[in-house]
């Protein structure tokens, strides 16, 4: 019989402000040994501050107003600060989500798990080396006996993620929290963490509460999931029955909108398809919708059909036009019709330097000799790992990164041969919409002075009303209120920044955006939301898009063609439909294999492999 590990009554965690924001309003749950259980919510239902109020590491203006943290039967709440420390990551240990954020970036990798290996136990400082370079070589990390002498910035994303798992696993904790630890890791790295982290916890018999927005990645690790929405846990089950049959429609809109590698969708479900909030006096008030089988037909039918490349091009690729290899609403561009852009043995080689002199050493060859055409209304889908070269491409196009070889052409013009007001006038036709929505606008501007920025210096607009009122337009086009525009970047969500952002790059009336991971750092939900903005701009204004991601099932969602990156060279081109049916490249369908599930089968496949593990795990110990 297990024994409940974790025990939450009743938690009601506030921030007082100018006004009280009720982050956690009286939830309950409990935890057993050796269970994961997953918390799944958008942006601001809560699920952080839990975490934060179970560890004690709540901010000065926040505060555990009512109820009780059972840890083993210890009330964590009422824990004094010398006690508390004890217990923190020594038997709760805590993966943040952001590794670079976490680690110093002034210390090696393994004096800062060295720290908490010492803080904790009595050992010497060779046998914290030694107890360090065990944990590395045990989460994966490559070359554990050099590795355990760099910095963070020597380090990958995907190993400095690794790294924050050996620093919580340092001390054996009873209770690993991870919170969001795969949200800005490739698909491949988000598989190798989630394996890492189920082995862990099989072996060592730990209990895992796993923070998330994904339900895909809540199906591939969960035992139990509880659902959070504005401080409130709406549903709550094991993982079968969430995926199954789930009973809150907040709940079945964050599993409708989330785009799958077999989604038939044009335009995504959202939230609010399913369900309306009202804040009223007593609290929040959720109104169900009724989502019919006609809704979701009419999902699948909306909007535009794939466009793909000619179909002599698409014979010479591999991917005949034949009766039935495409679907009825799939068209082709015609053999006579010229590329928008077309892109010939692009090159973009970064220097090595070394020495006191920093003579060049070598070249790190980011994008290394690629071709491809881009036709006036398509989406071209780049996909591939962090470093495979998919945002170098982008940014060589706009010459944000100088090529170091190839031709660029956009309507038969050379873009590398362009400079001054030919290349600014170019810029007018081509714009970007970056991965970062804050990092993107000046948190000093208002919204109204960032999108008329750019029609300020392309000279679009005779007077300032007049930049004014298109800017207002714009915001009302991307879904945003006008009234808003003077209000500062950190005023807005995520979601609703990225929107400002699209509204900022439609100002100059481009023919070609080149969106570079434009919705990774966003909830599922408003993901959705952007996505279908997206294909309806590109629909409205005739649109032509590069879309850049390192999820496969978004690719798939939004792209007419596709090309797969490694190494800085494109391994596998072609529609994206009939890339996914049949991946040619054994790089492709590691990608493609990588990507989280979250069908029923697979779900029954993950809890059998859990029961087998847990069985053996018992047999060993009782043997011992």
């Amino acid at each position: 019989m297990t024994q409940t590990l974790l025990k939450v009554d009743n938690l009601r965690t506030y921030f007082h402000g100018e006004e009280i924001v009720k982050a956690v309003d009286g939830i309950s749950f409990q935890l057993e040994e050796g269970e994961t259980l997953g918390i799944v919510g958008e942006s601001g239902s809560g699920k952080s501050v839990t975490s934060l109020s179970i560890m004690q590491l709540l901010a000065r203006s926040a505060k555990i107003e009512d109820g009780s943290i059972s840890f083993l039967g210890t009330d964590l709440v009422r824990l004094p600060d010398p006690a508390m420390r004890k217990i923190r990551g020594k038997d709760i240990s805590m993966i943040f989500q952001e590794p670079m954020t976490s680690l110093n970036p002034v210390f090696t990798v393994g004096s800062q798990v060295m720290e908490a290996i010492r803080l904790h136990q009595d050992l010497s400082k060779k046998e914290a080396r030694e107890r360090t370079i065990q944990l590395f070589e045990e989460v994966g990390i490559p070359d554990p006996h050099k590795r355990v002498d760099y910095y963070p910035h020597q380090m990958s994303g995907g190993q400095k993620q690794r790294v924050m798992i050996a620093m919580a696993l340092s001390c054996n904790p009873k209770l690993l929290i991870a919170d969001e630890p795969t949200t800005a890791l490739d698909v491949t790295i988000q598989a190798q963490i989630l394996d890492i982290l189920r082995q862990l916890r099989d072996s060592r018999g730990m209990s895992i509460l796993f923070i998330t927005h994904d339900l895909g990645v809540i199906a591939e690790i969960a035992d139990h999931v509880l659902v959070m929405y504005r401080g409130n846990i709406v549903e709550n089950g094991n993982i079968r029955q969430i995926f199954e049959n789930p009973q809150h429609p907040y709940t079945k809109g964050l599993l409708a909108c989330r785009p799958r590698l077999d989604t038939k969708y044009r335009r995504l479900p959202t939230v609010s398809d399913f369900m309306e909030s009202k804040t009223t006096e007593s609290g929040v008030e959720i109104v169900e919708k009724e989502m019919s089988q006609e809704k979701f037909d009419q999902l699948m039918v909306e909007g535009r059909g794939r466009l793909l490349h000619p179909k002599q091009a698409l014979m010479e690729m591999g991917h005949p036009w034949e009766e039935g290899a495409y679907a009825a609403d799939t068209n082709a561009v015609g053999d006579n019709e010229r590329p928008l852009l077309s892109v010939r043995g692009l090159k973009v080689h970064f220097p090595i330097r070394k020495g006191i002199f920093s003579r060049v050493s070598g070249h790190v060859k980011a994008v290394d000799g690629i071709d491809f055409d881009v036709y006036r209304g398509q989406t071209l889908g780049l996909v591939g790992e962090s470093g495979c070269g998919k945002t170098t491409t982008g940014r060589a196009i706009l010459r944000l990164i100088e090529p170091t070889d190839g031709i660029v052409e956009f309507e038969g013009k050379n873009v590398r041969n362009l400079s001054g007001g030919t290349l600014r006038e170019m810029r007018k036709r081509i714009q970007i919409i970056f991965q970062d929505p804050y990092g993107s606008l000046n948190p000093r501007m208002t919204i109204e002075a960032a999108i008329c920025e750019p029609m300020v210096i392309q000279k679009i607009g005779k007077t300032k009303k007049e930049q004014r009122d298109r800017a207002a337009y714009l915001m009302q086009e991307v879904g945003m209120n006008p009234d808003h525009l003077r209000r500062y970047p950190h005023e807005f969500s995520g979601g609703q920044r990225q929107r400002i952002c699209i509204a900022r790059a439609l100002a100059v009336e481009p023919d070609f955006l080149v969106c570079d991971e434009s919705v990774s750092a966003l909830d599922v939900s408003v993901q959705a939301q952007v996505l279908n903005l997206l294909k309806d701009l590109q629909e409205k204004r005739g649109l032509t898009y590069i879309f850049i991601s390192h999820d496969l099932s978004v690719v798939k969602f939004m792209a007419d063609m596709m090309a797969v990156m490694n190494e800085g060279k494109i391994v596998e081109f072609g529609p994206a439909e009939a890339i996914y049916a049949d991946p040619k490249e054994e790089y492709t369908r590691k990608l493609i294999n990588a990507t989280p599930r979250d069908d029923l089968e697979h779900i029954d496949k993950r809890q059998a492999e859990r029961q087998e593990a847990k069985a053996a795990r018992l047999k060993s110990v009782a043997s011992v």
